[in-house]
């Protein structure tokens, strides 16, 4: 690389590309972290956050590194919360957070210090389900059953956001709707971040329907 590569890419004389990479991702780890990430670390690297699960307050201190799903799967031992991809990509890992739903992979869970975490084992108890988790079983939405909890937590965070107004790339006429309508299109189209490998589609839009519909309480 002669001097005015190293110009042109910001790359001061005397510093390797390969320097300049990693004190570039360096700093780009310190900025997403929370405050307390960057200056609250107990000893030994851990961090010390306090994260309301399923209702319950735990007060953790985690390696930064550790991901939402991890920390519920592995450090928590809550298993409902399934590990598909582990890249964002199908949804298994689905969780709320203070009511949104999110990829628990993509996460980390320091990122969460102080928010409301609800899991598949939240929504509902073995002698009360909640009603997508019975709807779901009423209309055959699932079959192996690994996509089920994020499926089910996803489609009850999508029914908040179709209350709140909360459009999609298939909602027609958006400035004259004053109430969106739940067509199948829709339900498809916002549970599509959702995969199920065994192919249950056409129970899951069935189950999501009975809930917004108020078949199943």
């Amino acid at each position: 690389m002669g001097q005015d590569d190293k110009q042109g890419t910001g790359i001061s004389a005397g510093v390797s590309r390969r320097e300049f990479v990693g004190t570039t991702l360096a700093g780009g780890v310190v900025t997403v972290l929370p405050a307390q990430a960057r200056d609250g670390a107990v000893s030994g690297g851990a961090i010390q956050c306090t994260l309301t699960i399923n209702g319950n307050e735990k007060q953790l201190q985690l390696d930064p590194r550790v991901t939402l799903l991890d920390l519920l799967r592995d450090h928590l031992q809550m298993t409902g919360t399934k590990k598909g991809c582990d890249h964002g990509q199908c949804g298994a890992c689905t969780v709320l957070v203070n009511g949104k739903r999110i990829n628990s992979c993509l996460t980390l869970a320091v990122m969460h210090d102080g928010d409301q975490i609800t899991t598949i084992e939240g929504l509902g108890e073995s002698t009360k389900l909640h009603p997508m988790q019975a709807a779901f079983i009423e209309h055959d939405g699932f079959q192996c059953g690994y996509c089920t909890p994020g499926q089910i937590c996803s489609a009850v965070a999508m029914l908040d956001e179709v209350k709140s107004g909360a459009p999609s790339v298939v909602t027609p006429h958006l400035s004259s709707v004053a109430e969106i309508e739940l067509t199948d299109d829709e339900i498809r189209e916002r549970m599509s971040g959702n995969i199920c490998r065994c192919g249950a589609y056409v129970g899951i839009v069935a189950a999501v329907r009975a809930v917004h519909e108020g078949k199943i309480a």
